[in-house]
């Protein structure tokens, strides 16, 4: 049902929405500089946002676009569970619900409800991830309750007055509290950050002229998004893909198919024909199952469009039945839930290229190919968690050029990779090699991105593990171009190399002082045959290392001197061949 337009001038809708992207942009910041794991300091994994009373989108910072459903379904199950009297000035609430968030129990969440004069005019809301939780260390996971603590939607703060009884029950339940206790309070102070200057807009320019400007901004993403789908032929698009296990029940596929109707101004994205939840710790919550199809619907249609808010997606329908590996169910494990929806987002572009190529573009390498560690560290004596990544990889290429080379894969959006100096300064490891993967890139017109290649080196004992995927449904080319490489992790014990493993998961491999693990992304997919590149550019990429003499005579059809130099005979040979 379309809301009545509403009468805002259109200078202070231009204010109010520089205004919130300031906000949340603020909020992140602080986040940043107050939080103690590196993991939201540097890897920046969590995401911020502005939201209406009653839990629409205003605003969310620059951060993980999977998140785009999972705070404002938490702060309308607030809503529902305390009731419209139940909120009051002063009230912090928080909840790492998994089957809320639509994540793992790692993602805290702590939203303010907003009070001017005695009403509720917004929330300010705050997910970031906590390194630890609690639960069991000890690889896959096959349930929720083995994978920590859980935190119902309660109040951290209610009118002013911290519940200091919950503090200590978190406290208790995690492996380094000083730490977990730091990144709780500099998410409060990310969401009073939200509170407090969102106040500053509503007094200086009245709430009912700030919440109109923040309805026309709506409007306009929701006109924009609808002028941008029609140009899109209707019809039915559909694709499949795969991943490679669930982690638990190793070489078995999960099918991953999606099916796009494109009508008019509105598009349906719908994920019925999902693979059932898994027993594996690689499912999501409903929420992601909505995320999944926003994100793919804002890349085809407004991915531009800033503040990120509800009018985008006014025009998507998404069809998610309960009890799928994006829509799991209690007790469903969620541990690792991050990894299956970027190939659901992968598909759905799948699905339309057929229709738009000239918009889409080839599948990425869709792992975050993240390292756990944990140990006890020889200069302290003391037990720490690490995280190694998340590291880049490959993006597929386009209609007018190559995919991106090392960059993280779409679930994790505006998040960085952790500073190699900053791992080696604070944990017993040492980055023997980090480079880009020759060849791994998709053969194409234009060349999918290259992955990258990591060898970590323990210093001391270490226990690692990697839970990866897409190592066999490798990341496809469209409009002819090629596969990029897939995947791959192994480790090195006693100076030899794992090179026979069933999947990219390595399950908590102890490693002691001189063995190490091996961490290779996958490349992005080609666009276009690869013979139609030109065979200079090839020689290029050969001078570069970005492609072998080898893959550039086979694939593209280039050969080359020894001076590196195009053999032009024996290329129009080849390629005519």
């Amino acid at each position: 049902m379309k809301r009545r337009k509403a009468k805002a001038d259109p200078v202070l809708t231009e204010i109010v929405r520089n205004g919130v992207l300031a906000v949340t942009e603020e909020m992140k910041s602080n986040l940043m500089r107050t939080a103690y794991n590196m993991i939201i300091y540097e890897a920046l994994d969590f995401t911020v946002g502005l939201f209406t009373a009653d839990g629409r989108t205003v605003s969310i910072g620059m951060g993980l676009p999977s998140f785009i459903r999972g705070m404002a379904n938490v702060i309308k199950a607030e809503l529902e569970h305390f009731g419209p009297d139940g909120i009051e000035p002063g009230d912090i609430l928080v909840t790492n619900d998994a089957y809320t968030t639509g994540s793992h129990l790692n993602h805290f969440t702590f939203s303010m409800p907003i009070f001017e004069r005695g009403k509720l005019c917004g929330w300010a809301a705050c997910m970031a991830h906590w390194p630890d939780v609690g639960g069991t260390l000890a690889g896959v996971t096959t349930d929720i309750w083995s994978e920590g603590i859980q935190i119902p939607l309660m109040k951290y703060q209610k009118a002013g007055v911290v519940n200091q009884e919950l503090v200590e029950i978190i406290r208790m339940n995690v492996r380094i509290p000083e730490r977990a206790m730091g990144d709780l309070r500099a998410q409060v102070i990310a969401v009073k950050t939200g509170e407090r200057r969102f106040l500053e807009l509503v007094r200086r320019y009245g709430r009912e002229k700030v919440a109109g400007a923040i309805e026309n901004i709506m409007d306009n993403s929701e006109a924009a998004a609808r002028a941008r789908t029609r140009t899109i032929p209707d019809g039915t698009y559909e694709a499949e893909s795969f991943m490679d296990d669930d982690g638990y029940t190793v070489g078995q596929r999960v099918p991953i198919k999606v099916r796009v109707v494109k009508k008019g101004d509105e598009m349906t994205i719908d994920l019925s024909d999902m693979s059932p939840q898994v027993q594996g710790f690689f499912n999501s919550g409903p929420s992601t199952g909505v995320s999944c199809a926003q994100v793919a619907y804002k890349c085809l249609t407004s991915p531009t469009d800033y503040p990120v808010n509800e009018g985008s997606f006014r025009s998507l329908k998404v069809i998610v039945p309960k009890g799928t590996v994006v829509s799991a169910t209690r007790p469903a494990a969620m541990r690792w839930w991050m990894t299956f929806p970027m190939t659901v987002v992968d598909t759905a572009i799948k699905a339309v290229s057929k229709a738009i190529p000239e918009r889409t573009a080839a599948a990425h390498h869709a792992d975050l190919v993240f390292c756990l560690m944990h140990g006890i560290s020889p200069r302290d004596g003391r037990f720490y968690i690490a995280a190694c990544g998340p590291a880049g990889g490959g993006w597929g290429a386009r209609h007018n050029g190559d995919g991106m080379s090392g960059v993280v894969c779409s679930n994790d959006g505006d998040t960085h990779n952790s500073p190699c100096e900053q791992l080696e300064a604070k944990y017993p490891i040492l980055f023997e090699r980090f480079c880009l993967r020759t060849d791994s890139g998709g053969p194409g017109r234009h060349r999918g991105g290259l992955g990258t290649e990591q060898v970590v080196r323990a210093l001391a004992p270490v226990t690692v593990d990697v839970q990866a995927e897409r190592m066999h449904c490798k990341p496809w080319g469209i409009e002819g171009g090629m596969e990029g490489m897939g995947n791959y992790v192994t480790s090195r014990i006693d100076g030899k190399e794992d090179t026979d493993r069933p999947n990219a998961k390595l399950r908590n491999q102890r490693l002691k002082a001189g063995d190490a693990v091996i961490l290779r992304t996958g490349g992005g997919g080609g666009f276009g045959n690869p013979h139609e590149r030109p065979a200079e550019v090839v020689a290029n990429d050969v001078r570069q290392g970005y492609v072998s003499a080898e893959l550039a005579r086979s694939a593209y059809g280039v050969a080359l001197k020894a001076d590196g130099s195009v053999d032009e005979t024996a290329t129009r040979a080849a390629r005519k061949k």
